[in-house]
């Protein structure tokens, strides 16, 4: 059973990139105080559970706290699943990964994938809580 509900929260995730959700995504990290802070996000690109890519701006509150401390957490849910993921995230600014990246609706917010005010959070997994389709799983990546 692990491995079916593993398998359709891999492919819900991934079936939410660059689009604007039907749920919510919601980014956590540690803000200056200690506190975590949540924020909604759109999912730019993954990999299942793996990991997970959102578009942010670098002077934003979102690289400014990944820069102070790394762990966070993603939650991904509707009426239908509640995805949760925990593990470390990082800020990109290679232009290769910067381009990649880049879906529509991310010209809505900046120029293009050049715009220096541009960046990539890439979120990685190491352990997940998962309720889809009634089944419930907790493990490590």
């Amino acid at each position: 059973m692990s491995e079916k509900v593993l398998k359709k929260a891999g492919k819900t995730i991934d079936d939410l990139n660059g689009k604007m959700l039907e749920g919510y995504c919601t980014l956590a990290l540690i803000d200056d105080n200690g506190y975590p802070s949540a924020s909604t996000v759109s999912l730019s690109k993954s990999d299942g559970i793996k990991w997970l890519t959102f578009c942010a701006g670098i002077n934003d509150n979102k690289a400014k706290r990944i820069n102070n401390c790394n762990r966070a957490s993603v939650c991904i849910n509707s009426q239908n699943y509640n995805i949760t993921l925990v593990g470390t995230a990082e800020v990109i600014t290679e232009p290769k990964i910067k381009e990649e990246m880049w879906y529509e609706g991310c010209g809505e917010i900046w120029s293009g994938p050049d715009d220096e005010d541009y960046c990539v959070i890439r979120f990685a997994t190491e352990r997940y809580s998962i309720f889809i389709g009634y089944d419930q799983i907790e493990g490590t990546v």
